[in-house]
């Protein structure tokens, strides 16, 4: 196993990961559509049929054919097939998405409209149509959204008024997370050298809004600090889960068995160490089943932020890969202040986004240990290596995830 701990450029290890989850991807699975919120399209979205499938009225009112005064000769409901008009001077009373006749010249506004004692209908039609013509929202067989679209409310209604039943989708990522950390409590307050845990409470939730599937089963820890503890902890949880986060251990330290644990198990690195600041000392691995499955172990660090970091730059752009979708590319901000460049590392500066002034501020309390500024911010103001950022520059942004599928 390659044990090279040469930081590798940001943007780089970003790609590493997503193509390593990319080739990873894993079975098409076919859903019914209450199931596929949440998952990403493996195959592209077309329209069964034209949208709409028939001429639809826009309004309650009256479908007429010639001139004024025309003669109710009927009632067209939504969901029916109405005769077609056939005779100058008819008219139809019609109901807001009901099937247009066929002869009808224009539809005219219940509310525009004079219905006389005699039951003769008098108004002015619009000039403009009111309804909907087959196929304006597409035609039979047009693609509406390409494979790899991550499927939300939205995509779900848009399959639905095609008429599908099923979508097929990717599995989705089981993520487990390995707290590592004798010092570490699981309850109460800190004192007396010891910590509470900060990690297991808040990765999944991280996971989760990449797209993971994370059951509170899966979160296992503290770890003992011993090896055989770290190897057995890595064993059962990647028995099951496609990715495997751990925090903390991540160096070389007296107690730092993550890497000792990953020779044990055969692992290849693929980013050992990440040019970013906070987060350095982060890294990716990968074990390969007997079958030729990919399963993956993120060693995130022990200090919170970092550990969001180190989530965010590899286990996200992992995550995407794993489920066929894209890696977006990143979108540019306006600075609101001056952001400190860090040498011949990547600096991501968290910052909180204002949509008044539209720009982007970096928040305080910001060591890596800490979490109040990420509690205060929307992602990450990217500066990339040799360089800084003045109040007022475009610069990148990466923003801290929302729930799956759904859109920033």
């Amino acid at each position: 196993m390659s044990v090279d701990s040469t930081p590798v450029d940001w943007e780089k290890a970003r790609r590493i990961a997503y193509e390593a989850g990319r080739v990873a991807a894993g079975p098409v699975n076919e859903v019914p559509l209450a199931q596929a919120d949440g998952r990403t399209l493996a195959e592209p979205l077309s329209a069964l049929t034209d949208l709409p499938a028939f001429p639809t009225a826009s309004i309650d009112g009256w479908a007429v054919r010639g001139g004024a005064p025309w003669r109710p000769v009927g009632r067209v409901l939504a969901g029916h097939t109405p005769a077609p008009l056939t005779d100058d001077g008819t008219c139809v009373e019609i109901a807001t998405g009901a099937m247009v006749p066929a002869g009808a010249d224009a539809l005219l506004r219940v509310e525009e409209s004079r219905q006389a004692a005699d039951g003769l209908v008098t108004g002015v039609p619009r000039s403009a149509p009111e309804w909907r013509l087959p196929g304006e929202e597409a035609t039979r067989g047009e693609q509406l959204l390409p494979a790899g679209t991550a499927v939300d409310p939205a995509v779900v209604g848009l399959a639905a008024t095609c008429g599908y039943e099923t979508l097929p989708v990717r599995s989705v990522p089981r993520a487990a997370v390995l707290i590592f950390g004798d010092e570490l409590l699981t309850g109460g307050v800190p004192g007396a050298g010891r910590v509470r845990d900060s990690l297991g409470p808040q990765v999944p939730g991280w996971l989760r809004r990449h797209g993971a599937h994370v059951d509170p089963a899966d979160v296992t820890g503290p770890v003992r600090d011993t090896l055989d503890a770290h190897v057995d902890a890595l064993r059962h949880a990647l028995a099951t889960a496609d990715v495997v986060c751990t925090t903390g251990g991540t160096m070389h330290g007296p107690v730092d068995h993550l890497h000792p644990a990953l020779a044990a198990l055969g692992a290849e690195y693929l980013v050992n160490t990440v040019a970013v600041r906070p987060g350095f000392p982060m890294l990716l691995a990968r074990l390969t089943d007997p079958d030729g499955r990919s399963r993956f172990v993120a060693g995130l660090p022990g200090n919170p932020q970092s550990a969001v970091i180190a989530l965010v730059s590899l286990v996200a752009p992992l995550l995407a890969g794993l489920h066929g979708r894209e890696l977006p590319d990143l979108p540019h901000v306006t600075t609101g202040a001056a952001v400190a460049g860090r040498g011949g590392y990547t600096h991501l500066a968290l910052a909180a986004l204002d949509p008044d002034r539209g720009t982007a501020t970096p928040v305080g309390h910001v060591g890596s240990a800490m979490l109040r500024g990420l509690s205060r911010a929307h992602g990450f103001v990217v500066v990339r290596p040799g360089t800084q950022a003045a109040a007022g520059d475009r610069v990148p942004f990466l923003p801290l995830p929302l729930y799956p599928g759904e859109r920033p």
